[in-house]
């Protein structure tokens, strides 16, 4: 059986990152920047931050709870992208130096 890990047709372009950032819990998405390299993502960061509000627009469409698979993987995208963005746009590192370490922050997931 073959799994479709694909995406809404016009965000195609974006299906090399599902399989690495389309998380769907908040510590999954954590341990994905805590275990990436500067590189790995910046080249998300730099994929996604042009097509974020046409992303945004097209998320809007669907209520939660009724999005279909390939909206709610670019959904967790977008979520991905929030959870990475300081570490590009403020700190230059996966983590803050000198401050409290994330990887020591005891995240609760909610599941609807």
């Amino acid at each position: 059986m073959t799994t479709n890990y694909s995406l809404p047709d016009q965000f195609r372009d974006l299906n090399p990152f599902v399989g690495g950032w389309a998380l769907a819990t908040e510590s999954e998405r954590n341990k994905k920047r805590l275990s990436s390299t500067m590189e790995e993502i910046q080249g998300f960061y730099d994929a996604l931050l042009s097509r974020m509000d046409e992303i945004i627009m097209y998320l809007n469409q669907y209520p939660l709870d009724e999005m279909p698979e390939e909206a709610k993987r670019l959904l967790y995208l977008a979520l991905s992208f929030m959870e990475i963005s300081t570490a590009v746009e403020l700190f230059g590192e996966p983590d803050e130096s000198g401050v409290f370490e994330a990887a020591r922050l005891r995240i609760v997931d909610c599941v609807r």
